[in-house]
């Protein structure tokens, strides 16, 4: 049985949530754009309008906030090409390489699911309001 996994409470509004290696880590690449965006480089170096066409449903302004975030914690480098129009190229690091293997049976999950995810969904019915005394 694997280790138990823990993590440090943090008293809300303490400013010590970078503390924690989970929140930490997770607020960069828990969004709904960063793994996506790390799954179009998984094949190598993509131009930004390839990684645009790679997801295809995220506007440019989005894409560029989070490879600017992905570069900004070692998941991605930026490498700008002098030419005209500058050629603007993105690669996964080693630090982004590691972090994919990780998410990579997370992904699967996701595809061999989905259905079920779906159909429970559309199945749930929310609790009630408690009635107002």
């Amino acid at each position: 049985m694997p280790a138990k996994l823990t993590f440090p409470p943090v008293v809300p509004g303490s400013g010590q949530e970078t503390r924690c290696p989970v929140r930490d880590v997770l607020d960069c690449i828990g969004d709904r754009w960063s793994l996506l965006t790390l799954l179009a480089l998984a094949d190598g170096t993509l131009r930004f309008t390839e990684v645009k066409r790679a997801i295809g449903d995220i506007s440019q302004r989005m894409l560029a906030q989070t490879l600017r975030a992905l570069e900004r914690d070692g998941y991605v480098t930026r490498e700008v090409h002098a030419s005209v129009p500058p050629r603007v190229e993105y690669t996964l690091t080693v630090l982004g390489e590691s972090l994919l293997t990780k998410v990579t049976p997370l992904i699967h999950w996701a595809n061999e699911n989905h259905g079920q995810v779906r159909k429970a969904r559309k199945a749930y019915v929310p609790p009630q309001a408690a009635p107002a005394l």
